[in-house]
Parts: C-alpha cells; structure tokens; sequence
C-alpha cells in the first residue's frame, strides 16, 4: 500500500534522533535529549486546570480573555498596539500556529528563508505547503550571522523568512544589529516573517528578548507565534497562538478551525492564571534556567566537550565533541547511551546546508557532525543524577571514555 501513500507523507522519514529515543527508552537512559521539564508544573496554573475541569469546560472553546491579555502583552513588552478581537489565533501549540502560518501564506515554488541550524518541523511544514526551504548559515562557532550575504539569499521568489530567538538548537539570541538586518531586507524585498518566540521569557545574563515585529515598518509584515508550553513547563497541554495583522490572522483561524476546531478548553481556561502570572514569576524562572544552564555547562566542560558558545536563552547547550573524539555527532550519542546512561540529541539533526556547496574546505564542513544538543530543563535531582553517570564515565582527566 506505500503507493498509495502522498508525495509529502513519503518524503517524511524518521530522524536518527528518533532511532536514537528508542535506543535510550530500551536502555533507561537519563533524558537530556528532549526538550520538556521533567519537574511540576507552577502549581496556580495546575489548580486552574483541575478548577476549568471540575467547571465543565469540556467542549470546543474560545477564551477571548487570552487574546485580550496577549494584546496587553505585546503592548507592555513590545510597545505593538494588537487587536485582540482580530489580530489573534489561538493555536494546539505553537507547533499548529506554525504550521497553520506557513499554509497560509506560502504557495507551491515560494520559497522561505530558515537560518541554519533549524529546528527540523519548520522545513517539514514548508514541504507540506510546496514551498521551497533556504538554509541561511548562521557560523560556528558563536553562530553569527554574515550580514554582509544576507542579502544574497533573497530570490524573486523569497515569501518569509523564519525567524527562531532565543534559538533553538545554540541558544543564540539574535543581536539587535542582526535583527535590524533582517529587518531591512525584509522591507526592501517586500518579505514575511514569521518567528517563533516560544523561549521569549527564557534568556541569560542580561540578555533581553526583541521581537522582529517591534521594530519599524515590521508589524504589519510579521507573524508571532508562540505559547504557554515553555514559559509554565507545561508542553503537553498544547495552547498556542499566532498574532498577527487581522487578514493573516484571520486566515490562520480558519485553518485551525478546519484542522483541530480548538485549543483543549480547561488549558485555556487555565492559561488565562498562566498569563497573568506576576512578574516575580518571569524572573524567577529566568534565575532558575540560568543556574541550571551553568550547572550543565560546568558538567561539559569537566567531561571534555568544547564550549565555546554559551547560551543566551532557551534551555539547550550545543557543545561541540572532544578535540580527539573520532566518532561522529550520532556514534557518540549511542555510545553516551549505552556506556553512561545518558541521552541527548546528535546536532546533525538541526544542520541542512549542502557545505560542500559552498565551496567549503572539506575541514571546514566536517562540523555539522560535531555538536550535541543537551537540554536542562530538567530537575536537580536528574541533572544531578546525569553528573553521576557520566562521572563514573570518565578517565583521569575527567574526560568521558567512550572512544
């Protein structure tokens, strides 16, 4: 029967970061791979839920308070003036306010800007709309942005580009000069942007959160997607939104209507509690990350991975192999699992530029499969846990033995 499968469904194949999950579920491995909290979730935004639920909010809903609160949001935090009665759509997840952005405004043969590394269900939404994915190369190893080329990735047939800070998988925070680059050429060639700013309250450091839309001439031409999932620890609840300028607001409603008709109802009674959160929580949970974030890279760094970046925002370290490690990002990644107990993501997962393309070095390409992406978004008592395992890994210098 696989004929009769489409054309899309057969492009879409399990990652080696798949295969690689099932490997650490067989050997109960530790989870830094995956990006969700292994703690509770803030126990007001929990009792809302348990209140929406034992309230009978059970069937297809709106809650137009989430809107109405989104757009005093974007006012405080952004200074962007957003109608909460048309600019917008309330998602399952940032994951469908995306996907419902791209199949609204991307044809077959537009093609969408992504700056690599990427997370990977942006380039299969673009796929799935016919839209053609551009990898833009963000350089190792501070994962900056090439000003001076941007430019050059712009086609006659550039719809958007995909904007991802803080990012994911590096922990970048993008510049306020790379932000106004990207803003000026999406001005000049007439472009979307379409971002995801799901870590929006998760940055280091002093490091502050800009949203593209804020900037000039940017609002009427950018959609915001974001949710609930990382700021209250609560990913399986899947209440997301895309607020963007009425007409594309309104078409990305109709798509979600059309594929999930609503967001589940007591999680949006409950992200109501979530929004309104007090300021001393944003601030907490940025303190908590951060000492985490050092924790973990203390761990690295001890076990002989390079360091060279770290995080800005999100909750993931992209660290780059050993100097003397011969295995390649995967190899080491299941030998991780079955030698110390712990996994994480091999980082060729999130690379999709063609290096040699480029006219690159073949020295110089051999990097996409140096890095790992651990996340610490975990507890205490599993980060602490992981330092144990991989300590019983090591050799005497410290440094993990698995090569």
């Amino acid at each position: 029967m696989e004929e009769k499968l489409s054309r899309v469904a057969k492009t879409l194949k399990p990652s080696p970061i798949q295969e690689l999950s099932h490997l650490a579920q067989r050997c109960n491995a530790i989870n830094l791979a995956e990006g969700f909290p292994d703690f509770p979730a803030p126990p007001h935004v929990k009792e809302a839920a348990v209140s929406a639920i034992n309230s009978d909010f059970n069937q297809y809903r709106h809650v137009q308070g989430i809107c109405d609160h989104l757009a005093k949001q974007m006012k405080q935090n952004h200074g962007l003036h957003v109608d909460p009665l048309t600019d917008i759509a309330i998602c399952c997840g940032q994951s469908e306010a995306f996907a419902a952005t791209i199949f609204a405004t991307i044809n077959q043969g537009d093609e969408v800007l992504l700056f690599d590394p990427a997370y990977e269900t942006y380039e299969a939404c673009i796929a799935m709309a016919g839209g053609i994915p551009v990898y833009v190369v963000l350089d190792p190893p501070h994962w900056t942005l090439d000003l001076d080329k941007l430019m050059t990735y712009f086609t006659v047939r550039t719809k958007a580009i995909v904007l991802n800070s803080p990012h994911n998988p590096t922990g970048k925070v993008f510049t306020k000069d790379e932000l106004e680059a990207i803003a000026g050429a999406c001005r000049t060639k007439d472009c979307l942007a379409i971002t995801d700013e799901v870590y929006e309250y998760i940055t280091y450091d002093l490091e502050r959160h800009i949203s593209l839309a804020s900037l000039p001439g940017m609002q009427e031409r950018t959609i915001i997607t974001s949710s609930l999932s990382k700021t209250f620890s609560v990913t399986g609840w899947r209440v997301g939104w895309a607020i963007a300028p009425a007409c594309i607001a309104s078409a990305i409603r109709n798509i979600h209507v059309k594929i999930t008709d609503s967001a589940p109802a007591p999680f949006q009674e409950a992200a109501l509690t979530a929004l309104r959160s007090s300021p001393e929580y944003f601030e907490s949970l940025r303190r908590e990350y951060e000492a985490k974030r050092d924790y973990v890279l203390k761990l690295l760094v001890g076990a002989g991975f390079q360091i060279h970046f770290k995080p800005q925002g999100s909750f993931f370290v992209f660290a780059e192999l050993p100097v003397n490690c011969p295995l390649s990002d995967v190899e080491f990644v299941s030998e991780l699992i079955r030698q110390a107990g712990v996994a994480a993501v091999p980082g060729c997962g999130f690379f999709h530029t063609n290096l040699s393309s480029l006219g690159l070095s073949q020295a110089d390409q051999t990097y996409q499969k140096r890095y790992i992406r651990f996340a610490f978004c975990k507890s205490d008592a599993t980060l602490s846990a992981a330092a144990h395992k991989m300590g019983e890994t090591v050799d005497g210098n410290g440094h993990l033995k698995l090569f």
